[in-house]
């Protein structure tokens, strides 16, 4: 994927959301977990452009073009990433790697960490240290200034 504003990234995921760009993926007929009202919402359709959310309603039929991607969900719950927005992985003694290898399966797709331990240790060297590795993450992984 090219980097893209995000005026540009808006502009595409509104064009999609409103049926002018075709979607890269749409899953059709899932229960959305929403996560802000605790609801399931039955019958829920989603459409992805570049590996982000561009619509979620009954029907995202106006999104499909002929490469679009289509997943049947047939009623599996849909559920977006989870997001751990304070996490110290030093603290638990592993590393960022173990760290992610024993989340991203049970649904977290980013973490904020704050390397305060590590800075405290090693200094600028160690927070770099685990800058780097968590550059290689399959989640996300955002690293703080140390607190």
């Amino acid at each position: 994927m090219s980097i893209k504003s995000i005026t540009q990234r808006t502009q595409t995921l509104v064009d999609v959301a409103m049926g002018r760009t075709p979607a890269d993926l749409v899953i059709r007929d899932g229960q959305w977990v929403s996560v802000q009202s605790g609801e399931i919402i039955p019958h829920t359709d989603i459409a992805i452009k570049d590996e982000r959310i561009a619509f979620v309603g009954e029907d995202a039929s106006h999104t499909i073009g002929e490469d679009t991607q289509i997943i049947e969900a047939q009623g599996r719950y849909l559920v977006p990433g989870l997001l751990d927005g304070h996490m110290h992985v030093e603290s638990g003694m592993i590393t960022v790697t173990e760290f992610v290898r024993a989340v991203a399966r049970r649904g977290t797709t980013g973490i904020f960490v704050d390397p305060h331990e590590i800075a405290n240790v090693f200094g600028l060297d160690g927070v770099r240290l685990m800058v780097d590795e968590a550059a290689g993450q399959p989640i996300h992984v955002w690293v703080q200034m140390p607190s």
